[in-house]
């Protein structure tokens, strides 16, 4: 390595070290829902459906949100951009406590709405800035790695909320118990938005609007990339918000595991754990391997995985469905990565329409609770299934950049 590429990786650790508390943050925030699903699903006594409003709430958000996320990004740059996306998702944390207070399910779904409308203004600052922060040829690397950090938190997140929200539940049965863990949320976000006030992020392309002369020319909705990635965000969140909401309920079932709702909780660990493991040997992998290659060997153990478990029963049918946890690691920083190569200066726009789609995660699970209501949790499972079916063509075949005419 010469020595210009040593200085520049130094001058921006500091940066990725700081950026990581942010993908910590939104994975554990995001993995509460998996929390809250069974949880007010048991309380104010809902359908399947009714129950994954929660998600849709919470991801419908990223559908509203992302293009003017992409558009204010563009005009006050990465580091405002963060500070209001953490300033807004506390305000969505806040919302908890008088929605417990009132035990108003309608209230919850508001204050999911603004939680995600600042998590998704985050993702759409962080993403392409973790991307831009060093060498495009390891930005995959990279984004996998900080995106570890954001599996940690989701790893941790139904750990907090089964020892802070289910296991009092089942004591009391009151829906107040969300009140304390997201006020501390909320104090956590405003925290980190003030340390972003006073740390000093390094300008990268984009940021300033610098045009990348490789980049693709045309209408962004030209560039076949990047339409069919946004698809694959669309059913890779889906299929991953989908599986997480359910589990709960479907290792409860006593053909599955018979495990009562907060020891089912605790077990959500493992299928979030495994994505964290996966993102660190992934981060390492991606630096020698072909991304859409591993992005489809991936999605292809997911599906077989699925599969598994929907023909099966006992701990061979939790353990499969607990697996694909492992497999989705490198999905959602391997399509982003891919899927805004070579947008140059409209890297921001692009990022925005690809957060858009992570509004598969509000529809997906809606669509397999509509089918968990009629034909039961287990076969349900083809719905994910059908998702990663179409991110292995993604990972194979779709991602290659092809010149607009």
């Amino acid at each position: 390595m010469d020595t210009a590429s040593s200085k520049t990786a130094e001058s921006y650790t500091p940066a990725l070290v700081v950026l990581t508390s942010l993908f910590f943050m939104w994975g554990l925030i995001t993995s509460l829902n998996d929390i809250l699903v069974p949880h007010l699903k048991a309380i104010f006594k809902l359908n399947y459906v009714q129950a994954m409003l929660v998600q849709f709430c919470f991801f419908g958000a990223y559908f509203v949100a992302s293009l003017p996320a992409g558009v204010l990004v563009e005009r006050i740059g990465y580091r405002r951009g963060i500070i209001v996306g953490l300033i807004t998702a506390g305000l969505g944390c806040l919302g908890f406590y008088p929605a417990a207070a009132l035990a108003a399910y309608p209230l919850f779904l508001a204050a999911l709405f603004v939680l995600a409308s600042g998590i998704t203004l985050l993702q759409v600052a962080a993403n392409p800035y973790v991307s831009a922060l060093g060498p495009a040829e390891t930005s995959a690397s990279r984004l996998n790695l900080t995106q570890a950090f954001n599996s940690l938190g989701t790893t941790l997140g139904p750990l907090i909320g089964s020892a802070l929200i289910l296991s009092l539940a089942a004591a009391d049965s009151e829906v107040e118990t969300v009140q304390g863990p997201y006020l501390g949320l909320a104090a956590a976000l405003v925290l980190i938005a003030f340390v972003f006030s006073r740390f000093h992020l390094p300008s990268v392309k984009g940021d300033a609007g610098v045009d990348d002369p490789n980049a693709v020319r045309g209408s962004l909705w030209q560039q076949r990339h990047l339409v069919l990635g946004v698809v694959a965000i669309f059913v890779y969140v889906g299929a991953e918000v989908a599986i997480g909401s359910f589990l709960v309920n479907y290792l409860g079932e006593p053909k599955i595991a018979g495990l009562p709702e907060s020891a089912a909780g605790r077990y959500l660990s493992f299928y979030w754990g495994g994505a964290m493991v996966g993102r660190f040997v992934g981060s390492l992998l991606l630096q020698k391997l072909k991304p859409g290659h591993v992005l489809a060997v991936n999605a292809a153990g997911a599906v077989v995985l699925l599969l598994l478990t929907m023909s099966s029963s006992g701990s061979f049918a939790m353990w499969t469905v607990l697996a694909v946890g492992l497999f989705n690691s490198i999905m959602f920083p391997t399509i982003f990565t891919l899927a805004i190569e070579r947008l140059g200066k409209r890297t921001s726009e692009g990022s925005g329409a690809l957060c858009m789609a992570i509004v598969g995660g509000a529809l997906v699970p809606v669509l397999m609770g509509f089918f968990a209501d009629r034909i039961g949790v287990q076969q349900a499972f083809f719905v994910p299934v059908l998702c990663y079916l179409y991110i292995v063509f993604y990972g194979w075949k779709g991602h290659h950049v092809v010149a607009a005419r």
